[in-house]
Formats: C-alpha cells, sequence, structure tokens
C-alpha cells in the first residue's frame, strides 16, 4: 500500500471512530437503549438489594439497621422516580433492573394492599396514645368512646388528665384499671392486674422508691373475664426513640422494654393475650422480634392497607400496634383524629 493510500485511511479512520482508539462513539452519535442510564440501573439494583436484604444491615453503627426497616415500606416510592428516570433517558436496562425492587416490595409489602377483614367478631379491641401534651382530652374520651371499643388502652397518661378520662368514660367503661402512665377501660370484668417493669433496670434499679416507680410505669397485665373464659391484656408503652448527628438512631431504652416485654409474654401461661400499645417501632423492626415472634399483627392478618398512625397530621409509621395470641383478628383500621399526635388504632377479635 503506498504512502497516499495509508495517509487516506488513517483520515478516514479518525473521522469515523474506528481506529484502536475508537471504542466511544463519535459526537452526535447516541449509545443503544441497553447502555443508557448506567447510574439509573445501579441505583434500581441497590434498592431491591435494600428491601432484599434488609435485614442484613447491621445496628452497630446508630442503629441504621432498624432505622431503614421503620420506614421500609416507603421504599416503594423510588420505584416511580427511577421508572421515570429510565423513561427519560430510554434506558432498557435500568428499566429491566427495576423489577428487583418492584418484586421485592411487593413480597415484603404487597399482602397490605389487600382488605383482609370480614364480618363478625367476639370483642373489639382499641388502643391510643393519648399525648400527654394534649389540650382536649375530654374530646378524645369522647371519639374513643363512641368507637364503640370492648376494651380501651390508653397510653401516655399524665395525672391530670386521667381524671379527665376517669370522668369521660366511666358510662360506657364500668371497670378499669390505671397503673403509671398506662390504663386500660373495660365493658368487662377486670382482675390479676400487676405493673411490668419495663423501664428500671441496673444495679440502680433496686434502690428508686416503689411509689416513684409505680408513677412512672408504662405497662401492665391484666385478665379480662369474657364469655368465653379468660383473656390476658397487656398495655405497654415502650420507651421513645430519637434521631440525632451523635447516636443515630437512639433506641436504648425502647429496646431494654422490647425484651422485658417479650419475655413476659413469652413466660405468660395464657392461652389467649392480646397486646395493646405504642411500641415506638414497626413490626419490622428486628429489636420487636422478642415480641413480635409470639404475637400476630391484627393489621398485617386482617387490615387494609399500612394502617399508619404517627404522626395524626401526616402519618408515616404504625408504631401503635395490637398484637394477638390464641384469638383470631376479624379487622383491623386505624381511627380519625381526635387531638392526640397519634391515631388511634382499633380491632375485632374472635375465639
Amino acid at each position: 500500500m503506498d504512502e497516499g493510500r495509508r495517509e487516506s485511511g488513517t483520515a478516514l479512520r479518525r473521522e469515523t471512530g474506528t481506529g484502536r482508539r475508537g471504542a466511544r462513539p463519535a459526537p452526535g452519535v447516541r449509545r443503544g437503549p441497553w447502555r443508557r442510564g448506567p447510574v439509573l440501573t445501579a441505583a434500581a439494583l441497590l434498592l431491591g438489594l435494600l428491601m432484599l436484604l434488609h435485614a442484613e444491615i447491621p445496628n452497630r453503627f446508630g442503629n441504621v439497621g432498624s432505622l431503614v426497616e421503620t420506614f421500609l415500606p416507603w421504599s416503594g416510592v423510588f420505584v416511580p422516580l427511577l421508572l421515570a428516570g429510565a423513561l427519560w433517558h430510554r434506558s432498557a436496562s435500568a428499566t429491566v433492573a427495576l423489577l428487583l425492587p418492584v418484586v421485592a416490595w411487593l413480597n415484603l409489602f404487597g399482602g397490605l394492599l389487600v382488605d383482609k377483614s370480614h364480618p363478625g367478631g367476639d370483642l373489639t379491641v382499641a388502643e391510643q396514645n393519648v399525648d400527654a401534651g394534649n389540650h382536649d382530652p375530654a374530646r378524645t374520651a369522647r371519639a374513643l368512646a363512641s368507637s364503640g371499643a370492648d376494651l380501651l388502652a390508653l397510653v401516655e397518661l399524665t395525672p391530670q388528665a386521667t381524671s379527665t378520662y376517669e370522668k369521660q368514660l366511666a358510662g360506657a367503661y364500668p371497670y378499669r384499671t390505671v397503673t403509671g402512665t398506662v390504663g386500660l377501660w373495660s365493658k368487662l370484668p377486670l382482675s390479676d392486674t400487676r405493673p411490668i417493669d419495663i423501664m428500671d433496670y441496673g444495679p440502680l434499679a433496686a434502690t428508686k422508691p416503689a411509689a416513684e416507680k409505680t408513677a412512672a410505669n408504662r405497662a401492665l397485665r391484666t385478665t379480662v373475664t369474657t364469655h368465653h373464659g379468660p383473656l390476658t391484656v397487656y398495655v405497654a408503652h415502650l420507651g421513645s426513640v430519637r434521631v440525632n448527628p451523635r447516636a443515630g438512631f437512639w433506641t436504648a431504652s425502647r429496646d431494654i422494654g422490647a425484651r422485658t416485654l417479650g419475655t413476659a409474654v413469652a413466660a405468660d401461661p395464657g392461652r389467649r393475650v392480646v397486646l395493646l400499645g405504642d411500641l415506638n417501632g414497626t413490626t419490622d423492626d428486628r429489636a420487636l422480634t422478642g415480641i413480635t415472634s409470639r404475637l400476630r399483627s391484627a393489621q398485617e392478618v386482617a387490615g387494609d392497607g399500612f394502617g399508619f398512625t404517627w404522626p395524626a397530621a401526616f402519618p408515616v409509621a404504625r408504631i401503635d400496634q395490637i398484637l394477638v395470641r390464641g384469638v383470631r383478628p376479624d379487622s383491623s383500621r386505624v381511627l380519625p383524629a381526635d387531638g392526640s399526635d397519634h391515631l388511634p388504632v382499633t380491632a375485632t377479635l374472635s375465639w
């Protein structure tokens, strides 16, 4: 080949980008649909892996695992956002990659999208964190009484508000028991009530006066006499959780209470058990496994939707729970706001 042809061929390869260094498309040449949107593809795969492997996320640093599990249902909102990006960039790879998070999310939460409630029920129970700062407890009491629940569990009671609830609920609920900041109002007789100490722990707990412990108590156990036999009822308000820069997702008090309450439920001889309370955690949170492994969620068994309860103005998580053993939930739902920062929950149960 003469010198002129070699120079001409070299120039042609440079123009068309077919030389050895021409792997990248020349300016103005578009990538194929399977090569577009690599960042979107990676994000979709990571989202799917997050859903599938959430239990493997460690809690050693700032309880990141529990924090992710608390808001895990909301991971689904990223799917339409990523899909919009994939369609905008016409990325076939990103669109196909989105199948992973879609399938994972449906496997985790798809069952909650179906209304599983059905008519019937021998007993109706309800629970609410009535908010220590509630400015109108009388309104809250009237709304709760109108629910028609046979058992009504209230947590975060204050001494001042308790008298209001007692007065407002006396007509519909002739039986009641209040221990510290938690209480149960009932249309059926109560007996064998005792506090469950889920807050005082460590070497200094024994030095705390009994009266002081009782005043701050956050859990109780009682027996309800029903037409079908005794029903064991726990009312609990686990410790608060916080998110801050130093500790991350701080759950120490909540986690200790969860372990204590889980141990009490596991050792309880009652055949039929109901736990009503603000657990400051969702049933997806691994920290509550000691409780959720022994009791079923009424919302998951017989509810419709996620049943978020907190905060009342814009609920993002279900931390108020009705959990059962030995009875069958027939329905479960969230009641309208009534002045508290938590929404009330209710469920009908059958023997």
